[in-house]
Formats: C-alpha cells, structure tokens, sequence
C-alpha cells in the first residue's frame, strides 16, 4: 500500500504517467429515467430542424447506443416534493422501460439507488422497510433486494448490460449505518460490506453484467483517489469507476482531467465513466437559482454555455483513452405540452419551451466518432 500511496501523491502533483486503457466500444447515452412519464404526457420531442421525433430511435441515429435507468427500493414512500422531482422508478416501471430499451436496440444500465428517495452527495437515506435494521441485516436487505430485482429482469429477458451499486456513495450509503469519510478507515468494514454484498448479487445473477462504483467529487483529486483506493484495500470487487462531473459543483474541466490521470496511474486496468454530467442553458422557471447567472462561473448561462461545456468536456474525454462511457443526466427534460415537473433544472438537451434538440446533443457524437 505504500507503493500505492506514493504514486497516488507523484501524480496529483506532476500528471498523468504513460498508462494506455485497453481498446473498447465507449459508451454513449445518458439518464432517460423519466422518459415514460413524458411520454404518457404527451411530451413532443423534436429534432435539430423542429420536426417531431420518436426519442429512443432518434437517440440511436445520433450514436447513442445506452441508456441509464435508476431504481429506488419503495418510492411510494418518497416525500411528495421528491416525487415531483422524478422519484418514480419502482420495479416494474424499470421492467417496462427496459422493454422499451432493448426495442430500441440499445444496451442499458441499471443504477440502484439503495433509498426510496434520491441518493446522493446530501442524502443517502434508508428505506422505510429496512429502517432499524442493524448493520449486518442492512448488508443483508442490499444482497436481498438487489438480487430479486435482477433475477426478474433476468427472467424477463431484460438483464442490464451494467449496473451501478450504489449512486454517488462517495460519503457511503444507507446513512448512518454506512457513513463514512473517504479519507479515513473509519467504518469502511460496514460499508465494503454493504457493496460486497450487492456486488454479490449482481455476480450471482447477472454475470455477464459490468458492475460500477459511482462517486461524486471528481473535482477534488485526492478525494477521489483516497476512495478508489479503500474500495481495494477492503476487497470490494467491481469493473468500472464511475464518476458524477457538473461544472457548477466540480470545478474546471482541467480539474477533472488532473483527477483522471491520476486514476488512471492508480488503476491501469479499470476503465472510467462519467456516468453523470450536464451543464445549465437556462435558469428560466428554475426553483432553486433566483439569479439568473448563478453557477455561471465557468460557463454562461445560455445555449451557447452549455454548447462550450460539451465541446470542451468532449475533446478533454478523448485525451483519456482509459474514459469509456459518457452519459448526460436528466437528457430527457421537456416541459414543451406538459406539466410534468412544477419548476424545470434546464440541464436537459432538449429546449423546456419547444422540444427541440440542443446543439450540445450533437456535440456529444464526437465522443465516439
């Protein structure tokens, strides 16, 4: 480990070292978890020129060959602002998208938010069912509930081709019990365990799947790598990192390229994903920015911004040959004939008043061309 360590420390101080990933087909999509609920709205998706389109086989003429779905454990039990946020995917909703998923001729990516509510950087919350649960019985639930979703997705034909344990787990997950500091090794035994298990799972059931461990601070080197590399020494077994980068809360996009290099120094045998970005062109009926340049520090809050972060995100990703996977979180948002969300992120590709496609959509076919 001391070897590991010093490395860690010669490349967030110098760079990258010559560490070239293994040749393979990259990954282009994004988070489409509300699509269905759109479309039983009536959403009308348009392309480039204003012409209506059918989104799933669209997405594939634009080089788009996978799709990221999340699963909760019982939604019904998400609060009623969360639920007007997306808290909706329960098993049988990911069952049927999935359906629809493959129809399109797409691979698809299952991300299992161990919550019945949003997992992520603030909240790791666990579900009304496991509440008072030890930690050892916690582990347990994930092992349980990861393993029935998958043998019936399995069963119906519709296994995912990768899967996330976990979402954005750099504090841990299943809070308080799997809290954790990713720079110490306090209560690391409790969370390794937790993924262990629904690593397990997955393995069991669905061998033939790519597993992902997804984090959030891909702006903060030292973080990240301190993390990736508790993940080995307490012997969770996984492929891919997977990472979240929003410019707004991530620093730079040289920030993230110094963060790659030094994962990829560390870890020359497991690819990378930014299984979440996206970057604002908007802040109009936005509940949560009042200024309208808010979170404009590198980018403007405009098309056009928007556009720039992708272009430059897009040529950064392709000097890192060990990056396989790129995916736009929330790409599906459309207010354009429906209220199916009350205030709008504007993070989507696709315009909240027309429908229609944005350029950064078409930027992103150059991460795989």
């Amino acid at each position: 480990m001391k070897k590991i360590y010093a490395l860690f420390a010669f490349v967030c101080l110098f760079g990258s070292t010559d560490v070239s990933a293994q040749k393979t087909t990259r990954l282009l999509g994004g988070d489409l978890s509300m699509l269905p609920v759109y479309e039983q709205a009536g959403a009308v998706y348009r392309d480039y020129q204003g012409e209506e389109i059918e989104l799933l086989p669209w997405l594939k003429t634009q080089d788009w060959n996978t799709v990221r779905v999340r699963l909760f454990v019982n939604p019904e039990y998400a609060n009623e602002q969360h639920k007007d946020e997306g808290v909706c995917q329960d098993l049988p909703f990911v069952l049927s998208f999935a359906r629809q998923i493959k129809k399109a001729g797409m691979k698809w990516m299952l991300d299992f938010h161990y919550s019945d509510t949003w997992a992520d950087p603030g909240k790791q919350f666990i579900p009304h069912h496991w509440e008072g649960a030890s930690a050892r019985a916690l582990a347990d639930s994930v092992y349980v509930h990861t393993r029935n979703a998958l043998i019936t997705l399995r069963e119906a034909g519709v296994a995912p081709d990768y899967i996330q344990v976990g979402n954005e787990i750099t504090n841990g997950m299943l809070w308080p019990a799997g809290k954790i500091d990713p720079t110490k090794d306090k209560n690391w035994e409790v969370l390794s365990e937790m993924l262990r298990r629904g690593v397990s799972a997955c393995r069991e059931i669905c061998p033939a799947a790519r597993l992902i461990i997804h984090t959030e601070k891909a702006g903060n080197c030292q973080l990240t790598c301190s993390y990736y590399q508790r993940l080995e020494k307490f012997g969770v077994d996984y492929d891919i990192i997977g990472l979240s980068y929003y410019p707004m809360w991530h620093k730079s996009i040289p920030n993230l390229s110094h963060t790659l290099d030094s994962l990829t120094a560390l870890f020359p045998q497991k690819p990378i994903m930014i299984v979440e970005a996206a970057a604002y062109y908007s802040h109009e009926n936005d509940p949560w920015a009042k200024d309208p340049n808010k979170y404009g520090e590198f980018y403007p809050i405009s098309v056009a911004g928007q556009t720039a972060f992708t272009h430059e995100l897009v040529t950064m990703l392709n000097q890192h040959p060990q990056v396989t996977g790129l995916f736009w979180w929330f790409a599906e948002e459309n207010a354009h004939q429906n209220d199916v969300c009350k205030g709008w992120l504007n993070r989507g590709l696709f315009d909240n008043k027309t429908g229609n496609a944005l350029p950064s959509l078409h930027e992103l076919r150059a991460f795989v061309r």
